[in-house]
């Protein structure tokens, strides 16, 4: 199979075609009347808990579901991320994505694993998550590593365990993300020493939202995330959670260390009013999700619109915000087979038009009906 296009490469857009099956891209090869649209690479979402009515602690049909509405909008790679519940729950819900991993939905994006967003946050910095908080304890932290299905773990630093569960994932492979946390910069810091002491990976859960903000003699965990060359970032930028400018300052500070997520919650692609997040009722209004009291409750992003806000509001150029969508997600999770048009890659491909719409998906070189 062939696409031709304007081809969107980490560094450059080139007029070009790629040939792929489903073992892979073959080639990529310059052609000057290649048309118009645009070729990206399959857009990756490491923090989704759901969307079309679905949400990922409802189970495997509803994973499924908020799966395969994501695929339209240019995820080909997905994490359903779990929101703070009471630990049964939470584990019944690591269980069903578990059970996804075997039985992918059909004409759906590569479900890669969970990301496991509460319980292990502080009480004191819940934003709109249930409270449910609960401390890593070993035993906890054993149980949900058991499922083998856990990729990323949202953990607040101050809390009790948190220095044993934070080497125990990073040993196990899972990228440790901080959020939901009251720490300041040395505690951050030191976080951050502490999972890449033990080989691991470092994040944070959606920068600048759920942790304290930059002050001039309090610079908080978002200076120590922003500054340590190891750490990586999430930022869900549908510019009600995120300020343009603010995006842009710390686009420039990480750089690739700077990946998009949505975030995104069940009232996702549904119409605006009453919905739904984690038993709580909240409202969808003006693009926003917000709890009665006017606190930001997840998103109804969808990463092809974090795309078009980079390019059009944020003022980055398209190559950039791919990178964004797709390969600084691709290198925080190690996935080393995606988030670029190279050969030998996996073919998850994204064509939009001129307008930055979705017009075509494709995974693992097969089309899929958007």
């Amino acid at each position: 199979m062939k696409l031709t296009g304007q081809i969107v490469l980490p560094d450059r857009v080139v007029s070009g075609e790629v040939v792929f099956d489903e073992a892979g891209i073959r080639s990529v090869t310059p052609r000057p009347d290649a048309g118009r649209r645009f070729i990206l690479p399959g857009f990756i979402d490491g923090h989704v808990h759901g969307g079309d009515g679905a949400d990922t602690m409802d189970g495997l049909a509803a994973i499924h579901r908020l799966s395969r509405f994501h695929l339209t909008h240019g995820t080909t790679t997905i994490l359903p991320t779990t929101i703070t519940s009471p630990w049964r729950e939470v584990m019944d819900a690591l269980r069903a994505v578990a059970e996804a991993c075997n039985a992918p939905p059909g004409n759906g994006p590569v479900i890669h694993g969970a990301h496991l967003e509460g319980p292990f946050v502080s009480p004191h910095k819940l934003g709109a998550q249930p409270p449910f908080a609960i401390p890593p304890t070993p035993d906890r932290v054993e149980e949900a590593l058991e499922t083998g299905i856990v990729r990323v773990v949202t953990l607040a630093p101050e809390l009790d365990h948190a220095d044993t569960a934070m080497r125990r994932f990073a040993q196990a492979g899972v990228r440790v993300s901080l959020g939901h946390t009251v720490v300041g910069y040395e505690e951050t810091e030191q976080a951050i020493c502490r999972v890449c002491a033990a080989g691991g990976t470092i994040g944070a859960t959606h920068l600048f939202n759920a942790m304290a903000p930059i002050q001039s003699r309090n610079p908080g965990p978002v200076t120590a995330l922003m500054c340590s060359d190891a750490g990586y970032a999430e930022m869900i930028f549908d510019t009600h959670h995120v300020h343009p400018a603010t995006f842009r300052l710390a686009s420039r500070v990480m750089g690739e260390r700077l990946l998009f997520v949505t975030d995104a919650m069940r009232g996702t692609g549904q119409p605006e009013g009453p919905s739904q997040l984690g038993g709580q009722d909240v409202v969808i209004r003006d693009g926003a999700v917000r709890l009665s009291d006017g606190t930001l409750a997840g998103s109804v992003l969808t990463l092809d619109v974090a795309l078009r806000n980079a390019v059009t509001v944020g003022g980055v150029s398209l190559p950039a915000a791919s990178r964004l969508t797709s390969t600084s997600p691709a290198a925080y999770l190690g996935l080393h087979d995606r988030g670029r048009i190279a050969p030998g890659l996996r073919a998850d491909l994204v064509v939009m038009d001129e307008g930055f719409e979705v017009v075509e998906v494709f995974v693992g070189g097969e089309r899929v009906d958007c």
